[in-house]
């Protein structure tokens, strides 16, 4: 099984490129499974119902969040109804929607998708390491391969968690930093690991902000709306083959293509 992960999908640029790239890598590559983040496509914080149906069409069979999850209200009710669309499965009970969705190939292979958030410099949640260990314990009932996204700040904590549940899931990757990291690696009992996949959005801005709103924010220190940048854009994202009985990764790329 190939699975495409797109890393934090920033705005229109963002949905522009996956929009182009999407079919592209998946006919090239033989992709079987599409997955994004989309906390940040709703002008860069938040997603919309219609924003999600939009990458559903555009080929992603789930589309993970954050931290940002809740940015817009309107899709507080559409949580519960669209399972495919996930946010961390650390947030307490009784919280919207779902931490984790199984997905099953036209090949009739399944890949279960898990949707953590870290606690170092993040809001605080229970523990994504215990939460961790419980739900992969289900979801390899009705999948052996298990995926994981780690939503995070500190790489140290993203680094502990591919350690932690090394030999039990197909792949640990990062999202939620933007800039993608040059540490992709099968770690010693079958698990890939990706600190962070990175954005796909505007290329020329701050993390895919407008450059001189972060600049004067930094230069100031006062509060700024930010705005999504504009101008070329860049792809970021993992692919990984991984051997949907055994649950453990044969290999994994980065891809950042600048368009």
């Amino acid at each position: 099984m190939k699975i495409l992960y797109i890393g934090d999908i920033m705005g229109e640029p963002g949905r522009r490129a996956v929009g182009r790239m999407v079919p592209r890598v998946v006919s090239q590559r033989q992709v079987d499974v599409v997955i994004g983040n989309g906390e940040n496509v709703a002008g860069g914080f938040g997603i919309t119902p219609e924003l999600a149906e939009e990458l559903f069409e555009m080929g992603l069979s789930v589309i993970t969040t954050g931290n940002h999850a809740w940015d817009k209200k309107e899709i507080l009710d559409y949580f519960p109804r669209e399972p495919r669309l996930l946010r961390p499965a650390n947030y307490p009970a009784g919280v919207p929607g779902n931490g984790s969705y199984v997905v099953e190939t036209p090949g009739g292979e399944k890949l279960a998708v898990l949707q953590l958030m870290g606690r170092a410099y993040m809001p605080t949640l229970d523990c994504p390491f215990q939460v961790a260990k419980r739900e992969v314990a289900k979801l390899k009932r009705e999948a052996a391969a298990v995926l994981v996204d780690m939503h995070a700040e500190a790489t140290s904590e993203k680094m502990a968690m591919g350690h932690y549940l090394d030999g039990d899931v197909v792949a640990v990757v990062g999202t939620h930093t933007h800039v993608q990291t040059a540490d992709e690696q099968i770690l010693p009992k079958g698990t890939a690991y990706l600190t962070d996949i990175g954005m796909t959005g505007p290329l020329h801005g701050v993390i895919g902000v407008k450059k001189e709103l972060a600049i004067e924010k930094f230069l100031t220190g006062m509060p700024k709306r930010f705005e999504v940048a504009s101008g070329p854009t860049v792809f970021c994202a993992v692919l990984i083959e991984v051997d949907a009985q055994l649950g453990k990764a044969i290999t994994i790329e980065r891809i950042r293509v600048i368009d």
